[in-house]
C-alpha cells in the first residue's frame, strides 16, 4: 500500500507553524512531516539558498524566501500533497501569504503557533545553537527578542515548546482533525 492509499478522501491542507526563533518549530515540522504524507518547506532553507547563490543578506532575500516557499507549496497543493511550512510569520504580510495561497488552491489552512513560555530557556536555546542552514547566520537572542511579531488576530494552535515534541505533535494532529494521510509503515 502506498502513502496515497491510505486515506483517499482527505484533501491536503496547508500547515502553517509559526513563532519565533529557538521555539521548536523546526523539530515540529520534522516530525509532522515524516508522520503525514507533507512536503515541509522551511524559509530558512530557501533563504540560506539564495545567499549560496551570491545574493547579499537582506529584507528582500528574507522575503524571496517566503515567496518562494508559497510557490512550491502551491505545486505541491495541486498534486493533492498537504504542505507544512516553516516559517517565523511574525507580521501580516507573510501571514497573507498563506491565506491567499489556501484561498487560491481551494484548500484549508491551519496555523500552529510555536511558543517558549520559559524565557530563560528560550534564550538559552538561541545562545547555543549552531546555524543549521550556512551561509544563513543563526540569530541572536537580540534579534530574535527584539523582532516584530504581531499577535494573531485568527484562531491558532498553541503549543509551548518546552513540552516533549511527542506531546505537542499529537495535539496537532489532533487539532488537524485526524484526517491526513498517514505514512505506511
Amino acid at each position: 500500500m502506498n502513502n496515497r492509499d491510505v486515506d483517499r478522501g482527505s484533501r491536503p491542507k496547508l500547515i502553517v507553524l509559526a513563532g519565533l526563533p529557538g521555539t521548536g518549530k523546526s523539530t515540529l515540522a520534522r516530525l509532522l512531516t515524516t508522520k503525514i504524507d507533507a512536503v515541509w518547506l522551511r524559509v530558512d532553507t530557501i533563504e540560506a539558498s539564495v545567499l549560496k547563490a551570491g545574493v547579499a543578506r537582506s529584507f528582500e532575500t528574507g522575503w524571496a524566501a517566503y515567496l518562494v516557499a508559497a510557490d512550491l507549496a502551491r505545486e505541491h497543493l495541486r498534486l493533492g500533497r498537504s504542505a507544512v511550512i516553516d516559517a517565523v510569520n511574525g507580521v501580516e504580510p507573510a501571514r497573507r501569504v498563506w491565506r491567499e495561497l489556501a484561498e487560491e488552491c481551494g484548500v484549508e489552512r491551519w496555523v500552529v503557533e510555536v511558543i517558549c513560555s520559559d524565557p530563560d530557556e528560550h534564550r538559552r536555546r538561541v545562545e547555543t545553537r549552531a546555524s543549521e542552514t550556512p551561509p544563513l547566520p543563526a540569530p541572536t537572542w537580540e534579534e530574535v527578542s527584539s523582532r516584530e511579531y504581531v499577535p494573531w488576530a485568527e484562531p491558532t494552535l498553541v503549543v509551548d515548546g518546552l513540552a516533549p515534541p511527542t506531546e505537542n505533535l499529537s495535539r496537532i494532529l489532533g487539532y488537524l482533525g485526524g484526517r491526513l494521510r498517514q505514512r505506511a509503515r
